[in-house]
């Protein structure tokens, strides 16, 4: 059985590999562009007095992507407030129970994240479009478009979408670790820059 589990957990392993790297470097640049969001806001109004309506909700709006797309690499690697003491003192197959049963809970509320986030995109407040920010069209001779609110609240049902995926490898990686094939399996490797 844990042979047959690891033939399936690794392409889903890899793909999970692939698509957090490029969420880390989606992410990494919406923090950056949206650090010279707020720091332009906050030169025009003190230096200028007038700030661009648009800096705020342009922050807010890479905030969200930021966040939907680094959670995921987050839960993968445990970098979520976790308590492990009680764990720390069970066996280690015991530990693995434990694990797989909070992992499968944790899939539940994912779920639920995935289906809200797929309401809120469709919302009627996700039909809206955004006071203020707007795709320069125009500068290249094109039309200004009006951003679309689903556009925000689609970083939710993404993020989610990602956790699911990784929620799966992990609870597939429980279950080899049950089976006591732990040691056959392939670290979880750091999301670090895309080869």
């Amino acid at each position: 059985m844990g042979n047959g589990l690891i033939a399936v957990l690794t392409p889903l392993q890899v793909t999970n590999d692939w698509l957090l790297r490029i969420g880390r470097a989606l992410a990494i640049a919406a923090l950056a562009v949206m650090v010279c969001f707020i720091l332009g806001q906050v030169f025009f109004r003190y230096v200028l007095n007038d700030a661009p309506n648009w800096t705020e909700e342009g922050a807010r709006f890479l905030m969200l992507w930021m966040t939907g797309l680094i959670g995921p690499m987050a839960y993968r690697q445990g970098g979520f407030v976790a308590i492990d003491m009680f764990e720390r003192a069970l066996g280690p197959r015991l530990a693995s129970l434990v694990s797989l049963i909070l992992l499968l809970l944790a899939g539940i509320v994912i779920y639920y994240g995935v289906t809200l986030g797929w309401k809120n995109v469709n919302s009627f407040t996700g039909r809206g479009t955004s006071a203020s920010l707007r795709l320069p069209l125009d500068l290249i001779g094109g039309e200004t478009i009006k951003f679309k609110n689903s556009w925000s609240f689609a970083s939710l049902f993404v993020g989610f979408c990602l956790m699911a995926l990784v929620n799966i490898e992990l609870i597939l990686r429980q279950i080899v670790t049950l089976f006591g094939h732990g040691d056959q399996l392939k670290t979880i490797e750091d999301a670090g820059p895309i080869d």
